[in-house]
């Protein structure tokens, strides 16, 4: 099972005993966020894409967080195409749900966006739909072995912004 390999590698950085499992489903951003009782965009989502030849690459993201295909491309070079569930079943070992860049069945680029650096702490899945773990930034790049910190994601930067402008259109 999935979360047995994520807890087999947080055993390393004694840290499997913090591995959180729910009975109610934590499989999508909103779910996760009621379960655990936060708000979305601290949910860290791991996201999956094709990479250069055969192996996928991981973007792991604030909740509120989409991707940004021009940055994206700017920054890796190709565009930006998510794996089929049964891709990253069989790249990440973890079923969609529960994907994480912990305990992974292939060793593959994990990459983690800005996004995710307004909070002291974060929640990613910990290889099943119903876990969890609480890391801050720091931790989350050291466990998960990331490359580098990018920023390609967007519609986070500032929800008071957006909401001025919505009101700034709404008055037109």
């Amino acid at each position: 099972m999935a979360i047995e390999s994520v807890r087999q590698h947080f055993k390393q950085f004694n840290r499997e005993q913090d591995v959180m499992e729910f009975e109610a489903s934590s499989a999508t951003v909103q779910e996760a966020a009621d379960t655990i009782g936060v708000i979305p965009a601290r949910i860290a989502k791991t996201l999956s894409f094709r990479g250069e030849g055969e192996q996928a690459i991981l973007i792991v993201a604030a909740g509120d967080a989409k991707i940004d295909n021009k940055k994206f491309r700017q920054r890796f070079g190709f565009k930006a195409r998510m794996l089929s569930p049964e891709e990253v079943l069989d790249q990440t070992g973890h079923a969609v749900g529960g994907v994480c860049p912990f305990g992974l069945k292939n060793e593959l680029d994990v990459y983690l966006d800005e996004s995710m650096k307004r909070f002291d702490t974060l929640f990613p899945a910990c290889g099943s739909p119903s876990s969890a773990i609480e890391l801050t930034c720091d931790e989350l790049y050291t466990y998960a072995s990331a490359k580098e910190w990018v920023d390609i994601c967007k519609g986070w930067q500032s929800e008071s912004e957006e909401t001025e402008a919505e009101k700034v259109n709404s008055h037109s």
